[in-house]
């Protein structure tokens, strides 16, 4: 009987200790959108990213080194700060969030934050890996959503899709274009 009771209270506690779950749905943007969204894109380089405790939820805060700017001011080293990380035995994961290695290149839309950091535009959608391609030789550019279940609002159903290996040079003008079409409208 005293078995059963403790096994009762010890599944109560864990059932009240589980937190409620959230889940991420994120909705299609092209680089119209993210550009217009975007207070700056820029090429970057993962310096460090760090996790840490603030207000009683996990957060992620990425230095990157800014190699190119192709809208906006940024000084030479910027701070992106995104929900979720590590911090000592926990982990708090949020769909959606892009995560980022030191060394790791990429092409980041981004967006003021209230904490006075910035934040990806779009998150996973606004965040756009760069390889170089073994067999080539080039760079290429590869959308973060590109294998990420995305929802089309349009045909009310969940995708993967995205740019994939677009070679970088391509990827620089199609965001010039869009970059213009944004300021355009914003005129």
């Amino acid at each position: 009987m005293r078995i059963q009771r403790n096994f009762a209270l010890t599944i109560l506690a864990a059932l009240w200790c589980v937190a409620p779950a959230e889940a991420t749905t994120l909705a299609r943007l092209n680089l119209d959108q993210l550009s217009a969204a975007a207070d700056a894109v820029a090429r970057v380089r993962c310096v460090t990213s760090e996790s840490r405790w603030e207000n009683g939820d996990i957060w992620t805060l990425t230095t990157f080194a800014v190699v190119e700017v192709m809208k906006g001011n940024l000084p030479s080293q910027i701070s992106v700060r995104v929900p979720g990380g590590h911090v000592g035995h926990l982990t708090a994961s949020v769909e959606g969030t892009p995560k980022f290695n030191a060394d790791d290149q990429a092409i980041v839309f981004l967006q003021h934050s209230s904490a006075g950091e910035f934040s990806v535009a779009g998150w996973v959608e606004g965040t756009f890996r760069i390889a170089l391609d073994a067999q080539s030789g080039h760079e290429t550019v590869t959308q973060a959503s590109s294998t990420f279940a995305v929802f089309d609002a349009a045909t009310r159903t969940f995708r993967t899709e995205g740019i994939r290996r677009l070679p970088i040079e391509q990827f620089h003008a199609r965001v010039a274009t869009a970059i213009e079409r944004a300021e355009e409208k914003s005129r």
